[in-house]
C-alpha cells in the first residue's frame, strides 16, 4: 500500500511535468487569434504559406544530406524545422541518423529526451526512453542529462524493482558526475530527497505503534539517508557548510568525529580547487588553458577519479581538440586500465576527431590489448579508412598500424596459417590501396619509401624464411624511382646479408655502383668491404674496376658541371658589362639629342614607347636621365627624389620643363641607418594624384610622418611605389599591419626596408609557405564573394581568426580564399563539413593550408619581366642538383654586387653593335628581346 502511495505520488509529478512540457512553443500566441474573421482568414493562410516554405526546406535540407551526410548544420536544421512542424517519425529518424555519425551536445539530447518523455505512456515505450538515456550520457559528461534521468526513472518505481532502479541510476550518476565541484551537489540533494520520500512512505501511521518489521525498514531507510549526508560531507562542493547545517538540523544524533574529519579535509581541498573554478567561470570558451592548469593540479593530487572528472569536464567543451583526447586515452591506458572505460574513451575520440589518424591508432591497440575480438577490431579499421583522414601519410599510417597487429595475430612457427594468408592479402590490399585511393585524392601516395612493402619484405625474410618473395618485393620497391638512393641499397643489402647468400648481396651492391646517385662512394666502399672479407682474387678485381669506372664517371661529370657553372658566370659578367656600356651609350645619345628643341620632344616620344609596358612591370626599373630610385629589393641606395622637394602649396612646375628641374635636385643617398624607421611602399595605382598628401593621411594613424618620398619617372609619372620615413621605430612597426589595404581599388604593399644584400634571407612575403594545420585552403569562390559572406559561413564550424581573399595585384579576386582558425580541431572539422559545400552556385573545395614549393620557370615568357640569365637545371655530381644560380625575375632576385643593367631599347652584345652610331639605337619589343636572350 505504501508502494502505491509512492507511485500515485511519483505519477503525479511525473503527469504535471508531462502537462508543463506541452505549453505551447515559444512565440505562439495562447490565445486563439484575433476575434475578426478577416484577421483569422489571414492568419491561416499566412500559416500555410509557411507550412509550404517549411516543407520544401525540409526536402531540401534531406537531400543535401544524402549528398553530404557529414553536413553538421543540416542536420541542426533539419531537425529543428522536423520539431517546428510536429513531424515525430522524421524527427525521430532525423537525430538517429544525426546520432550515429556525430556525438550530440547536451541541448539536442535534453530536447529529444524531453520530447520522447511526452509521448511515453506505455511501459514497452518507457523502456525506449531508458534506452534513450543509456545513449545520452555516454557521449559527454552532462550533469543536467543524469539529474533528468535520475528524475524520470522515478515515474517508474511502481514496477517491479523500481525502487531498486532508480537508487541504481543515482549511484551510477554520482560515480560520474557527484564529484563535480559546482554541480555535483544538485545531485546528492536529489538521491537524498529520493530517500526522504522513501522515508515518508514507510512512516506507521499516526498513533500506531511500529511492528518489528517497520521498525527495522525505518532504521535501514534512515541509515540510506545518513550514509547520503556523509558521503557527501567529505566532498569537496560548492555550498558544502550549507549541506553540512542541513546535516546537523536533520539528524537527530550528534555528527560522529569521523564525519567532522573528513568534512574539514573536503573543505581545505575545496580551497585549493577555488581559484581553478573561479578561472573557469571568468574565462571565455572554450577555456582550454584553464582546464590544463586544473588537469595538471588533480595530477599532482592523484586521485583519479577526480582526474577523470576534470578531463570529463574539459573533455565536454574541448571535443573537438585531439591533443587532449590523446592525453586522456593515455592516462586512462596506462592508470586505470579498465576495459569498459578505456574502449568508450577511445570510442569517443575517433567519433569527435574522426580525422585524427593517431586516436585511431591508440584506439586499435587499446583494442587489442583488451582482447577485444578480431572481427571488431577489423571493423573498426575500416571505419578508420573511411575517416577522411587530411594527409596521405595518415593512411600509411593507419595502415601499418593494422598491419603490426595481424602480424602479432600470427604463429610463425607454422608453415601456413589462416591468419598468415590475412596478414599477407592485408599486405598486399594496403599497397593497392595507397596506390589507388589514397594517389587518385592527394596525387601521392604518401609512402615514397615504399616502407611498407619494406616490412612485408622484412617479414618473408625473417619470420616466413621466404627470401624469394622479398626479393620480388625489393625488385618492385626499386623499381618506383629508389635504385637512385643509396640508403635503399643498404637496407636491402643488409637484409639480404642477414636472410640470404653472399651471391646476392654481392649482385646487390653491384647494381647499387651502378644506379646509386646520391651517395656513390658510400655503396662503392662497402662493396669493396665485401670483397674484402669475402671474395676471391677474381671478385676483388671486378669489384675495384667496377667503382673506378663508375667514380671516374662521376669525377668527371663533377668536373664538367662545375666548368658549366663557371662559363655561365663568365656569361654573366659579360652580359652585365655590355648592360652597363648600354646604358652608358644611350645616356651619352640623349644627352646630344636635348641640345635641340626638337630632338628633346623627340627623345620624350621614345621614352614613352620605350615604357609603354610600365603599368604591366610595377616593379622594373627606369633608367631615365636621373632616375635612379632603387625598387623594394635595391632600397640600400637611393638617388633622385623626383620633383617632390618642393612644397604642396608652392607654384607648379610647368609641364615641358618639368623634366629639367628634376634634372637640377641633387641626387639623394638613402642612408640605411634608417631603414629601421622607413617601410617600402608598393603596387599603388600609377594614376594616383597627389600620393603624399593620399599616403601621409593614410600612414599618419601609425605615428609622426617625417618624409614621404613617392617615386616618378623622368616625365612627372608615379611609379606606383614609394618610401614612408617615421619619426619612431614603434610608427614603422605599425605600418606594417597596413599591408595588402586596399587604396583606390589595389592591395596596398607595405614591407619592411631591409637591405638584402646584408639579409640575403630576408623574405617579404609575410604569410607561411608551409604545412599550417589550423588554416584553410578554399577554391571555387564567386567572385562576387566578400569577407564578410565567408565568414558568415566560416564560423559555423569554429573561431575565424582571420580570413583573407586572395586578389591579384589589380585588387581583382581570384577565387581563393584563406581561412584561420583559432586551433586545429576547428579548422579540420571544418574541412568535413565545408568541403563540396555550395556557396552562389559555386561548388567550393576547401582543404588544410600546405602550398606546394613554388617552382621557378625554366624560361622567360615574351612579354614580361626579362629574367635573369641562369642555367637550366644541371645535374651535378650528386644525382639531381640545381646550381646556385636560378630562372628568377629580376624583381625577386637580388645580386651581391648590383650592376647596371640593359635597356630592353638597347641591345649591345657585340662589338659591332657597340660601334654603331649612338643616337639612332634599334629599337626592340619586349618580345623580341626576350626571344634574343633565349637563342644566347
Amino acid at each position: 500500500g505504501r508502494r502505491a502511495e509512492l507511485h500515485k505520488m511519483a505519477a503525479a509529478g511525473a503527469e504535471a511535468a508531462a502537462e508543463e512540457e506541452k505549453q505551447l512553443p515559444e512565440g505562439e500566441p495562447e490565445s486563439g487569434g484575433d476575434s475578426d474573421d478577416e484577421g483569422d482568414s489571414d492568419s491561416s493562410g499566412d500559416g500555410e504559406d509557411e507550412e509550404k516554405e517549411n516543407e520544401a526546406e525540409i526536402q531540401r535540407l534531406e537531400e543535401q544530406l544524402s549528398i553530404n551526410a557529414f553536413d553538421y548544420n543540416c542536420h541542426l536544421d533539419l531537425i529543428k524545422l522536423l520539431r517546428q512542424e510536429g513531424e515525430l517519425v522524421k524527427l525521430r529518424r532525423a537525430r538517429q541518423k544525426m546520432s550515429e555519425l556525430f556525438p550530440l551536445t547536451e541541448e539536442i539530447w535534453l530536447d529529444w529526451l524531453k520530447d520522447e518523455i511526452k509521448v511515453a505512456s506505455e511501459s514497452s515505450e518507457r523502456e525506449k526512453v531508458y534506452e534513450l538515456f543509456e545513449r545520452a550520457v555516454k557521449d559527454y559528461i552532462c550533469p543536467e542529462i543524469w539529474l533528468e534521468y535520475a528524475q524520470y526513472s522515478i515515474g517508474g518505481i511502481g514496477q517491479e524493482g523500481g525502487i531498486e532502479r532508480v537508487r541504481s541510476i543515482f549511484e551510477r550518476a554520482l560515480t560520474a558526475v557527484g564529484l563535480h565541484v559546482t554541480k555535483g551537489t544538485a545531485l546528492w540533494e536529489a538521491y537524498r530527497e529520493f530517500e526522504n520520500a522513501i522515508l515518508e512512505t514507510a512512516q506507521p501511521a499516526p498513533g500506531s505503534i511500529p511492528s518489528p518489521e517497520q521498525q527495522q525498514v525505518l532504521c535501514s531507510q534512515l541509515e540510506k539517508i545518513h550514509a547520503l549526508f556523509r558521503r557527501q560531507l567529505g566532498i569537496p562542493l560548492l555550498d558544502m557548510e550549507a549541506s553540512y547545517a542541513e546535516y546537523e538540523e536533520w539528524s537527530e544524533e550528534p555528527i560522529p568525529e569521523t564525519t567532522i574529519k573528513n568534512y574539514k579535509k573536503a573543505l581545505q581541498q575545496l580551497e585549493k580547487c577555488k581559484p581553478y573554478e573561479e578561472a573557469l567561470l571568468g574565462a571565455e570558451t572554450p577555456k582550454l588553458a584553464e582546464y590544463q592548469a586544473y588537469i595538471d593540479f588533480e595530477m599532482k593530487a592523484g586521485d583519479p577519479a577526480r582526474i577523470q572528472l576534470i578531463y570529463e569536464r574539459a573533455l565536454a567543451e574541448n571535443c573537438l581538440v585531439p591533443d587532449l583526447w590523446a592525453r586522456y586515452n593515455q592516462y586512462l591506458d596506462r592508470q586505470l586500465k579498465v576495459k569498459e572505460l578505456v574502449l568508450s574513451a577511445h570510442d569517443r575520440a575517433v567519433r569527435n576527431c574522426p580525422w585524427t589518424v593517431g586516436l585511431w591508432i591508440r584506439y586499435l591497440l587499446a583494442m587489442e590489448r583488451h582482447r577485444v575480438e578480431h572481427s571488431s577490431i577489423s571493423e573498426m579499421f575500416e571505419k578508420a579508412l573511411n575517416a577522411g583522414f587530411i594527409q596521405a601519410t595518415d593512411y600509411v599510417e593507419i595502415w601499418q598500424a593494422y598491419l603490426d597487429y595481424l602480424r602479432r595475430r600470427v604463429d610463425f612457427t607454422q608453415d601456413s596459417s589462416k591468419e598468415l594468408e590475412e596478414l599477407r592479402s592485408a599486405f598486399a590490399r594496403a599497397v593497392e590501396y595507397l596506390k589507388q585511393e589514397v594517389e587518385e585524392r592527394f596525387s601521392e601516395s604518401g609512402d615514397p619509401s615504399c616502407t611498407i612493402m619494406q616490412n612485408w619484405a622484412r617479414v618473408e625474410a625473417r619470420l616466413c624464411n621466404n627470401m624469394q618473395k622479398a626479393r620480388e618485393l625489393w625488385d618492385n620497391i626499386m623499381t618506383k624511382g629508389n635504385a637512385k638512393y643509396a640508403n635503399m641499397w643498404l637496407e636491402y643489402y643488409n637484409l639480404e646479408r642477414a636472410h640470404g647468400d653472399t651471391q646476392h648481396c654481392r649482385k646487390a651492391l653491384h647494381r647499387a655502383v651502378q644506379c646509386t646517385s646520391d651517395y656513390p662512394e658510400h655503396v662503392c666502399e662497402v662493396l669493396l668491404t665485401l670483397e674484402r672479407i669475402e671474395g676471391t682474387l677474381e671478385d676483388w678485381d671486378a669489384a675495384v674496376q667496377k667503382t673506378e669506372n663508375r667514380l671516374a664517371r662521376v669525377n668527371e661529370q663533377r668536373a664538367k658541371a662545375a666548368e658549366k657553372e663557371a662559363a655561365l658566370a663568365k656569361q654573366e659578367e659579360e652580359r652585365a658589362e655590355q648592360r652597363k656600356q648600354a646604358r652608358a651609350e644611350k645616356k651619352a645619345s640623349k644627352k646630344a639629342k636635348k641640345t635641340r628643341v626638337g630632338d628633346k620632344r623627340k627623345a620624350d616620344e621614345d621614352d614613352e614607347g620605350e615604357w609603354g609596358q610600365e603599368e604591366e612591370l610595377p616593379s622594373k626599373r627606369h633608367r631615365g636621365e636621373g632616375d635612379g630610385v632603387l625598387p623594394e629589393e635595391d632600397m640600400e641606395v637611393e638617388t633622385g627624389l623626383f620633383g617632390r622637394s618642393e612644397k604642396p602649396d608652392g607654384p607648379a612646375i610647368p609641364k615641358e620643363k618639368a623634366s629639367t628641374s628634376r634634372k637640377d635636385i641633387p641626387k639623394v643617398f638613402h642612408d640605411s641607418s634608417k631603414d629601421k624607421v622607413t617601410v617600402f611602399v608598393s603596387n599603388l595605382a600609377y594614376t594616383m594624384a597627389e600620393p603624399e598628401a593620399k599616403l601621409r593621411e593614410l600612414f599618419g594613424s601609425c605615428g609622426e610622418v617625417v618624409e614621404i618620398r613617392a617615386v616618378f619617372n623622368n616625365k612627372g609619372t608615379f611609379r606606383g611605389y614609394c618610401y614612408v620615413q617615421f619619426r619612431e621605430e614603434e610608427a614603422a612597426r605599425q605600418a606594417l599591419a597596413l599591408d595588402r589595404t586596399a587604396v583606390e581599388g589595389r592591395p596596398m604593399f607595405v614591407s619592411p626596408c631591409v637591405d638584402k644584400n646584408k639579409n640575403p634571407d630576408f623574405k617579404v612575403f609575410r604569410y607561411s609557405t608551409t604545412l599550417e594545420k589550423h588554416k584553410l585552403f578554399i577554391s571555387g569562390l564567386p567572385f562576387s564573394c566578400t569577407k564578410e559572406e565567408l565568414e558568415e559561413v566560416c564560423k559555423a564550424h569554429g573561431n575565424v581568426k582571420d580570413i583573407r581573399l586572395v586578389t591579384n595585384r589589380a585588387g581583382k579576386p581570384k577565387g581563393l580564399a584563406y581561412v584561420e582558425y583559432e586551433n586545429e580541431a576547428q579548422a579540420s572539422q571544418a574541412v568535413l563539413k565545408m568541403d563540396g559545400l555550395t556557396v552562389k552556385d559555386h561548388v567550393i573545395k576547401v582543404m588544410i593550408s600546405n602550398p606546394p614549393l613554388r617552382k621557378l620557370p625554366d624560361r622567360p615568357e615574351p612579354g614580361r619581366a626579362s629574367l635573369s640569365l641562369a642555367p637550366r637545371q644541371i645535374y651535378g655530381a650528386r644525382g639531381k642538383g640545381r646550381t646556385q644560380l636560378s630562372m628568377m625575375p629580376r624583381a625577386l632576385q637580388r645580386q651581391s654586387n648590383p650592376v647596371a643593367k640593359a635597356e630592353n631599347g638597347m641591345v649591345q652584345n657585340s662589338p659591332a653593335t657597340s660601334s654603331d652610331p649612338p643616337a639612332e639605337p634599334k629599337k626592340m619589343s619586349n618580345a623580341d628581346f626576350a626571344k634574343m636572350l633565349l637563342k644566347k
